[in-house]
């Protein structure tokens, strides 16, 4: 059952002493593809590094790269240039990650709104999905959204209402689901992922971070992809391995995947 993780840090500096060989657990449990998100321009080359590495021996590792609504302080205006010339020198499977989040009370959403609205008409230009992060924001990144109808992508680690996931779902962005699903106390998340289309859904870990209810407080890892694929499915009460291929499916087509 080949299974995409669509959203995984592998570049970040807790993987550094044993990344190769969480690449192959990640393989051996049948993860064949990982999107790597950037965050920030200072981690861009890195991370770049890292997949072009990969690919050489195996195309498992696909980069995108965006400047994060989390890390204002660490962006600069020449930051956007950057990635417009990226967008056109690398091979990039996403812009991300990018979006708002207007958690904390010092979020500054002036700033993240004109940020997020610069990286979608650089997407929208490359003609590249985008891999959304949002919290407490859906109204406001969908209103974004409309002045960049050619834009679709992910919703990474969703969160919103059944109406939030009908507006992205009708501009033609599928739905990330992790760890956070694998928790009992989730109720509101799980009936949400029970009772969506099935061609919504895409499977992610956000490794290293939001690792499930059988490895809570530990690092989470692409590896563990296929317990989400498991409780995913009996939540649908379907057979994960229907449940495998149509998510795979899914996002091969939403990034444009072979």
């Amino acid at each position: 059952m080949p299974l995409i993780d669509t959203h995984c840090h592998l570049d970040v500096a807790v993987f550094d002493a044993d990344r190769t060989a969480v690449m192959q657990r990640s393989a051996a449990a049948g993860v064949t593809d990982i999107v790597v998100p950037g965050i920030s321009a200072a981690g861009w080359a890195k991370l770049l590094a890292l997949c072009a590495d990969a690919k050489m021996n195996r195309p498992m590792l696909h980069p995108a790269l965006g400047l994060h609504p989390l890390f204002l302080a660490q962006h600069q205006p020449v930051d956007l240039a950057a990635l417009a010339r990226a967008v056109r020198q690398q091979p990039l499977i996403a812009i991300g990650e990018i979006g708002l989040d207007f958690y904390n009370a010092d979020c500054d959403p002036p700033r993240q709104q004109a940020l997020f609205a610069a990286q979608l008409a650089i997407a929208q230009e490359a003609n590249l999905p985008v891999l959304l992060h949002v919290r407490r924001a859906h109204d406001a990144a969908l209103l974004t959204l409309r002045r960049f109808p050619q834009v679709t992508g992910i919703v990474h680690a969703f969160n919103g209402s059944p109406q939030q996931a009908a507006h992205y779902l009708a501009r033609g962005f599928k739905l990330g689901f992790g760890g956070a699903l694998t928790f009992e106390r989730a109720s509101k998340l799980r009936r949400l992922a029970a009772e969506l289309p099935l061609d919504a859904l895409v499977l992610e870990t956000d490794a290293p971070d939001m690792a499930g209810a059988a490895h809570r407080g530990e690092r989470n890892s692409p590896e563990y992809l296929p317990e989400v694929l498991a409780t995913l499915a009996a939540l649908r009460h379907t057979d994960a391995a229907t449940l495998a291929a149509a998510t795979t499916a899914n996002a091969r087509a939403v990034l444009h995947l072979p």
